[in-house]
């Protein structure tokens, strides 16, 4: 049994795989480090859309259909800010909006984002640990041929239909990681890179200095599941964000991006002819079924990746 079990996520992606493995690891033994690159402040709220949505999942209160929010919500405020004038692309529920209230007011109050963040997983009743990238602002900016953009505008209120130029990743540069990140990621017996936009949610977190130089230094061996599958994602703008970026949008890409760091790969079984490719990188590379589909997908995938982990230390 892994002890001490690191994840690095963004989103949608991440949290149906992390749904899998605490099926078959106990959620007490896995820290996850959480992309805020996507933070941003709306209404006077300081909202974290990937650590928020990780935690629903978890806790079993996300909405599945939308892949966000919570289940069942309501958005009368939201109706009644539309009212009065004021931009209502980021759908925020009635719900939800507790969550960034909660936020905004204990960082007023002087607390960081890390303890926030653990406030708010002891409140959902979670075991798992969850960390934030960084307390400090770090900001994926899209350059389109219409201008510079926050990835949840060029996201959610364009609808990913603009052109990428290139991806700037604004604060990466001064950032400290968040207290007990590189500890997590030294101290790990295994890590795992989630089924996550390389380019705006594992991107961020790797563009923090600290953070990249502890995954090369850890003893722990580290596999990655590819979110690009046929050249393609199940969900989210990555293969779009790559070619602005120059990349090929394909397995390879992705491991490409990781090699630094990476000792085992895992894609989907209809890449397979990159496999060889991917072996020449120096990476172990697995192929399996990896869309999520269900619990039952889900748990397997998380099983592959640990399974993986294990035959590539012995």
């Amino acid at each position: 049994m892994i002890e001490k079990l690191v994840c690095l996520a963004g989103g949608v992606g991440a949290a149906k795989f992390l749904q899998g493995l605490v099926r078959v690891v106990p959620e007490e033994n896995i820290t996850v480090i959480v992309n805020t690159g996507d933070d941003m402040n709306l209404y006077g709220l300081h909202i974290s859309p990937d650590p928020d949505i990780v935690m629903y999942t978890l806790a079993g209160i996300v909405d599945e259909d939308k892949g966000w929010g919570m289940r069942d919500d309501t958005f009368n405020c939201l109706q009644a800010l539309h009212r009065l004038g004021l931009e209502t692309w980021f759908k925020l529920g009635d719900r939800d909006l507790a969550t960034h209230i909660y936020r905004t007011q204990l960082l007023k109050k002087g607390y960081a984002l890390d303890k926030i963040t653990q406030m708010l997983c002891k409140a959902l009743g979670l075991k798992i640990r969850i960390l934030p990238m960084t307390n400090e602002r770090v900001e994926p900016q899209i350059i389109t041929n219409i201008g510079k953009m926050h990835f949840e505008r060029y996201l959610v209120e364009r609808g990913a239909k603009d052109n990428v130029l290139d991806v700037v990743i604004e604060g990466a540069e001064s950032a400290h990681p968040a207290p007990g990140v590189t500890e997590a990621i030294l101290e790990a017996n295994a890590i795992i890179i989630c089924p996550s936009n390389p380019i705006v949610s594992i991107g961020p977190i790797l563009a923090i200095t600290k953070i990249r130089e502890a995954l090369r230094e850890t003893g722990a061996k580290v596999v990655a599941i590819s979110p690009i599958i046929a050249g393609a994602t199940v969900k989210g703008p990555a293969d779009k964000l790559m070619r602005g970026l120059g990349l090929e949008p394909s397995a390879y890409s992705v491991a490409s991006l990781y090699r630094d760091f990476l000792d085992a790969f895992i894609l989907d079984e209809v890449d397979r002819e990159q496999k060889q490719k991917i072996e020449a990188l120096g990476i172990k590379a697995i192929t399996a079924n990896t869309i999520m589909l269900s619990l039952q997908d889900k748990a397997e995938l998380a099983r592959l990746a640990l399974e993986t982990l294990q035959k590539t230390t012995d």
